[in-house]
Order: C-alpha cells, then sequence, then structure tokens
C-alpha cells in the first residue's frame, strides 16, 4: 500500500469524523472509502496512537466513532489531504520571496489556515510533512529591495508611470527611462518588470533587482488590449527576448533521456535517432541563453542551427579552451 493512499484515506476519516453530526461506524467508514472494515480499524487505531481525540459510544447497537466537542468547534477544514500538503510544504519555496510583499501576504494567510486547524491536526500534518523535503534552489535575497517591489508592485495596481534608474548588467551601464508597468514576473528566481520603456518604445524587461531608483508618477496608462504576458514571453527560452530563430541541437544518447523527459519550450520536437540519440528543434525569440543551457551541457551537445549560435559556440569554447591552457590562462587570472 502506499504511502500517500494510507495518509489520504486517514485524512478523509478525519474530515468525515469532525463534519458528522452524529459518529460513524467502522463499516459506514469503509463504504465511504471503498476500503475492508479492517484497514478502516487499523487507521482509526493509527489516528487515536497519533493523538487525536476520538472515542466510541454504543448507539442501537452499533459502535460509533466520533470526535471530543473541543475539535468540533473548530472551523470546517475545507482542504483535501494534497491541498494542505501542498500549502503545508509551500513554506520552504517561499523563503525565495522573503522580503517582498509577496512573501508577506502569502505568510499571513498560511498563518490563518493553520489557525483554524485544532492541535490534533496541526501534528498530524507536521508527521505528513517528513514525507517530502523542498530542497532549496539558488535565489536572490530581496530585503533590500523590499520598497522598490512594494512600489512597482503598487504602480502595477493603479496603472501608474513609473521613472526609474536601471542598471543594465550587459553595457554596465546606468540609464533613466519612464515605463509603463504591465507586470510583475517571476521567473527562476528573479523578479522581473515586464513594461512599456518610453526611452525604447516598446515593451521590455527589467529585473527589480536592478533598479536603483524609483518614482511614482501621477500620469497613468492603459494596458493595450492585445498585450498578453504569456504570450509576449512564449517564445523565450528564459527571459530575454530577441530575434525569432529556429534552433536544432543534437544530444548524445547518454543524456538524451533528460532531453526527452522534460517541456524545454513550448514550441519543441525531439527528434528519436537510431543510435539513441536526439534532436531538439524549438522555435525561440533570441539565443542567448539557449547558448547558455547548449554549453551547461558540455560535448554532449552540439548545435546543427542555426549557423550564428555555431559560431557563437565555437567562439566560447575556444574561449575556454584558452583560459585552461596550462601556460597561460588560469595563471593570468590569479594573478590579475
Amino acid at each position: 500500500m502506499a504511502r500517500g493512499d494510507q495518509l489520504a484515506r486517514q485524512w478523509k476519516i478525519v474530515q468525515t469524523l469532525i463534519t458528522a453530526r452524529v459518529g460513524k461506524s467502522a463499516a459506514d467508514l469503509a463504504r465511504e472509502l471503498d476500503c475492508h472494515p479492517r484497514t478502516v480499524y487499523r487507521d482509526l487505531a493509527a489516528l487515536q496512537f497519533a493523538g487525536f481525540p476520538m472515542y466510541t459510544e454504543q448507539i442501537e447497537g452499533k459502535s460509533l466513532w466520533s470526535f471530543l466537542d473541543t475539535v468540533k468547534h473548530h472551523v470546517p477544514i475545507p482542504f483535501t489531504l494534497p491541498e494542505l500538503m501542498a500549502l503545508y510544504f509551500s513554506r520552504d519555496q517561499l523563503k525565495i520571496l522573503d522580503g517582498t510583499v509577496f512573501y508577506d501576504g502569502l505568510a499571513s494567510l498560511f498563518q490563518k489556515v493553520i489557525t483554524t486547524l485544532p492541535p490534533e491536526l496541526k501534528g498530524y500534518l507536521n508527521q505528513i510533512e517528513k514525507s517530502l523535503t523542498v530542497g532549496p534552489r539558488p535565489y536572490k535575497q530581496y530585503d533590500r529591495h523590499k520598497e522598490i517591489i512594494n512600489q512597482v508592485n503598487d504602480a502595477v495596481i493603479k496603472n501608474r508611470r513609473v521613472e526609474i534608474v536601471y542598471y543594465t548588467m550587459s553595457r554596465r551601464k546606468m540609464t533613466q527611462r519612464r515605463v509603463a508597468p504591465y507586470r510583475i514576473w517571476f521567473h527562476d528566481g528573479t523578479f522581473y518588470l515586464i513594461g512599456h520603456c518610453s526611452l525604447k518604445n516598446e515593451v521590455r524587461i527589467f529585473a527589480l533587482d536592478r533598479i536603483k531608483m524609483i518614482r511614482t508618477m501621477a500620469e497613468t496608462f492603459t494596458i493595450p488590449d492585445d498585450f498578453d504576458t504569456d504570450q509576449f514571453m512564449a517564445d523565450s527560452f528564459g527571459v530575454f527576448v530577441g530575434e525569432p530563430a529556429t534552433v536544432r541541437i543534437w544530444f548524445a544518447p547518454q543524456i538524451a533521456g533528460y532531453i526527452r523527459e522534460k517541456v524545454w519550450h513550448t514550441s519543441q520536437e525531439i527528434h528519436e535517432q537510431k543510435d539513441g540519440s536526439v534532436i531538439f528543434e524549438a522555435k525561440v525569440a533570441g539565443t542567448a541563453e539557449i547558448k547558455l543551457w547548449v554549453l551547461s551541457w558540455g560535448s554532449q551537445a552540439t548545435v546543427l542551427a542555426p549557423e550564428s549560435l555555431q559560431a557563437e559556440i565555437r567562439t566560447e569554447a575556444a574561449r575556454m579552451l584558452e583560459r585552461y591552457n596550462p601556460t597561460a590562462g588560469i595563471e593570468e587570472l590569479l594573478s590579475a
């Protein structure tokens, strides 16, 4: 029996007994759960051992199981076990939002939900938590950018233009811009602002932690009816948007399985080869990020098209080889 099935069944028993006006017999519970009464008895014993204040009473010759009234006085639980587990486990994932208005709001909501649960259910949920661990991922610390994020979020809600001083990482340069903020977008551990930039006269993407100064303007704006955030980002392989290109990348048999098992891009097609390798094909908006993706697979990946991306990979590989030249590369870096 799967551990998840057992937990789900026990949680259903808890919900059923809390909301029932009168107790339920093991046979009643077995019919509702579509299982054998012996299974229900084992689950009831496990719940009692976990500390749930359950008791039985004889009514009309039947042994009915119930919860003490102190538990029934709590707000009925409108969540299924998977929903509560998802909410509980999300605490670890939400840590990457710490220092933002979004984390504060979600943490407050989570706390309100948890306070509606009786102590026994909280303890049971803590036991369930041991079945899954959410590993940390690289993320940025946003506590020092909290005011900027709050101000951008307020401007998005109120459709107010903002004036920002923005640091462009690629050019290492500060520029002043007026932006109509359409949406805040969270991707791969980073908050971005998607909005119309007056300086470039087009919709651009700005990393919120690179906004050095911000001023909310009195001027309002209207988002064009034909603008859709998902559609705008659909062709991007990550964050950057550039010229459209069809990429074809060969992956060696040793790593082909890793390529098959994920959706890397909405337009992707995986072409199986006789030797067990695969050719990944997708139509993307810009190749800057897919270049980094290809490089991450080392010699197990080869760009077949476009030629411009092939040239970029060759140039990058040559630079890497030069860095690892024992007579120059690393020693020069250390002495710089």
